[in-house]
């Protein structure tokens, strides 16, 4: 068997504000937990053998993930496009709206569609990327949606749409 996977597809280059705020956040964080880090890690350097000493690798281990969450920010958030405006047509889904569904059992969700660089695994916010954002794209109150899951077919129904 291959262990080759197929590169992902490219993650739509939308964002809220706000998520783009937080995005510069964590930037800034990242920077000030690095030179701590580094402080650390040149501390463990000096105790002398390293290959035994647990707090350089772990510090250097640290020290790499912060590397590369740097690293994925500088080149991601350029290429963002922050969507400030709502749309002209408010009725309509599109991104960053706020829509009520009713599923085929009469059970009531409400979600936000965000971009995916802020999704942080919050009740009520979907990518939109995700197939039940794409399948909402365009859509006005009243509107049927079908979304394929892995286990079986969901139905819904808009119910409402408004933007922030």
């Amino acid at each position: 068997m291959s262990r080759y996977r197929p590169p992902a597809p490219p993650k739509a280059p939308y964002i809220t504000p706000e998520g783009y705020d937080r995005l510069e956040q964590e930037m800034k964080d990242i920077w000030v937990r690095r030179r701590d880090v580094t402080a650390a890690l040149r501390a463990a350097a000096a105790e002398g053998d390293r290959s035994e000493n647990a707090e350089y690798i772990y510090r250097k281990r640290e020290l790499a993930g912060l590397d590369r969450r740097i690293r994925y920010l500088q080149v991601r958030m350029p290429k963002l496009n922050v969507v400030r405006q709502t749309p002209d047509d408010e009725s309509q889904v599109f991104f960053a709206a706020r829509v009520k569904l009713e599923d085929q059992h009469g059970k009531l969700h409400e979600y936000r569609i965000i971009g995916p660089d802020e999704i942080d695994h919050q009740d009520n916010y979907i990518s939109i990327d995700s197939p039940l954002a794409q399948a909402l794209l365009k859509k006005t109150i009243e509107d049927e949606v079908v979304v394929k899951t892995p286990r079986d077919t969901v139905s819904y129904t808009v119910l409402d749409v408004h933007y922030d």
